[in-house]
Parts: C-alpha cells; sequence; structure tokens
C-alpha cells in the first residue's frame, strides 16, 4: 500500500518518535500522507522526521506536546490539520506504563498516572481531532491498545486496565460518530522490537515465556514482531481500504493471544 492513495491526508502520530509511532509515522509518509508527529523529546522528534523519507508528496512534521496536557492536544490537531489543510487520521499512539507490582501493593498516584497518559490522553485526541475530521467529511482514529488490554498480565499494574479502556473508549467513538463519517479503531500490540521491550533480557525467563506463547515465534528470525508490522496495520486503517471497518480491535502479536501473556514475576524479586 504504496501507491499515494493517502496523498494529500493530514494525519496525527502521538508517540511519534520512537518505535512503534516512527514506524506508523514511516508508514503514512510513505503512502502520500502530510503527517505530523508530536512527543514530550524534542531531539527524538527531530530525528525521527528527519529519518523518514515521504513518497507520493507526503511530508513529516514535528511538534512537542504532551498528551495528558489538553492546551497542549488542542494546539498540536490544529497544527497538523493546518500543515494539509485537513485532519483526516489520528494514530493515538503515546502511552506507557510503570508501578509493576501486584495490585494490593499499587501506588494510586502511579496508577492514575497510567490511566491518565493512556486513556485520558487518547480521549483529548479525540475530543480535539473529532471535529476537524467531521469538517474534512469522515476520517480515522486508531488507539494503540495491546495485547494487554485482553490477556491478562499479572503484576502490570494499571498498564492492562488502561489498554482495555481505550478499546472501549474506540467502541463508544465508533457508535457515537459513525453517522459523521468517522471510524474508530483499536491495534493491539504482542511482544514488538521496541526500545521499551528491550528492557527484557533475551536470555531470560520472561522472554522464553513469550517465545513459548506465540505460535509464530518459530517462523521469525527474532521470535517478536518489528514495529513496521504495526505501522502497516496503522496506515491500513487509516487508508480508504478500510472504509467499512469501526469499532473493532486487531491483534498483530503473532497468535500470542492464542495462549496466553507473559510471565513477568521474575522482574519483582
Amino acid at each position: 500500500m504504496t501507491d499515494g492513495a493517502l496523498a494529500g491526508m493530514g494525519v496525527l502520530v502521538t508517540g511519534g518518535g520512537t518505535g512503534i509511532g516512527r514506524a506508523c509515522a514511516e508508514a503514512l509518509a510513505a503512502d502520500g500522507a502530510v503527517v505530523t508527529i508530536c512527543g514530550r523529546t524534542a531531539d527524538r522528534l527531530a530525528d525521527a522526521a528527519g529519518g523518514i523519507t515521504p513518497r507520493h508528496g507526503g511530508a513529516v512534521h514535528s511538534m512537542v506536546a504532551d498528551v495528558t496536557v489538553e492546551d497542549d492536544v488542542a494546539r498540536v490537531v490544529a497544527v497538523a490539520a493546518g500543515h494539509a489543510g485537513n485532519l483526516r487520521g489520528v494514530v493515538a499512539n503515546a502511552g506507557g506504563g510503570s508501578g509493576l507490582g501486584p495490585l494490593h501493593l499499587q501506588e494510586v498516584d502511579v496508577f492514575e498516572s497510567v490511566l491518565r497518559l493512556n486513556v485520558v490522553g487518547t480521549m483529548l485526541c479525540l475530543k480535539h481531532a473529532v471535529p476537524e475530521m467531521v469538517a474534512a467529511d469522515g476520517g480515522s482514529f486508531v488507539g494503540m491498545s495491546s495485547i494487554a488490554g485482553h490477556v491478562t498480565h499479572p503484576n502490570f499494574g494499571a498498564y492492562p486496565v488502561a489498554k482495555a479502556g481505550i478499546e472501549e473508549l474506540m467502541r463508544n467513538a465508533a457508535d457515537e460518530f459513525g453517522s459523521s463519517g468517522v471510524r474508530f479503531n483499536s491495534i493491539r500490540p504482542g511482544f514488538i522490537a521496541t526500545e521499551v521491550m528491550d528492557l527484557v533480557p533475551r536470555d531470560s525467563e520472561v522472554f522464553a515465556s513469550y517465545l513459548r506463547n506465540t505460535p509464530l515465534a518459530a517462523s521469525s528470525v527474532t521470535g517478536v514482531g518489528e514495529p513496521s508490522d504495526v505501522g502497516a496495520l496503522a496506515r491500513f486503517l487509516i487508508g480508504p481500504e478500510s472504509r467499512w471497518i469501526t469499532g473493532t480491535a486487531i491483534n498483530v502479536d503473532g497468535g500470542q493471544a492464542l495462549r496466553s501473556g507473559p510471565d513477568f514475576s521474575s522482574f519483582l524479586t
């Protein structure tokens, strides 16, 4: 899907400076989209924007913004729409987790901060992007969930709860705004080879548990997914080929959801 089908479409990618977000921006720009990436670190954003080669008239712009701050979100949405003269797509990728440990030992402020980053951050993007997409006669919004949003991940704190919240947010938004031609879907990455997952040692029991539970692991050189696997799906969900798909969540996990999530118990000892 690099035939220029997205030429002239304005798309915002949050958390676009590294990993999955950068791969999404790359796939979109390669098909002609005018992409704006945002995040909290200017150097990473500049490196990403400079390292992506747009095609079919596409472009990549960057802007520092924190998705948990509503004024920042409103500003970056307006800037993204201004770059292209429209906003037709959003990949709400910014997120993360912290506070590994059993639920009865969770610190409330840490738990709430994870919910705010993932769920409230996605909601703020939705809140400010929807009017722009309705004005553009429709669009597509992709929320970045995780395998943790529907397969249990003991000791993962608020992260599974937050990702499940994103999925339900997308389902409700798909119902609310379908009549306006705006679609909402979620992506559920499994183990993807990003800088975050590099924190899992490849000789650890945690990594072994990922491989055991991933049917396609044996067919891959690395045994895990790549950011480009997620980027390709984001490109599809933003593009016209998915015009009749809304309110769903799609796994990019090598089949891991067929079995079970990873065992992070060793990280707690």
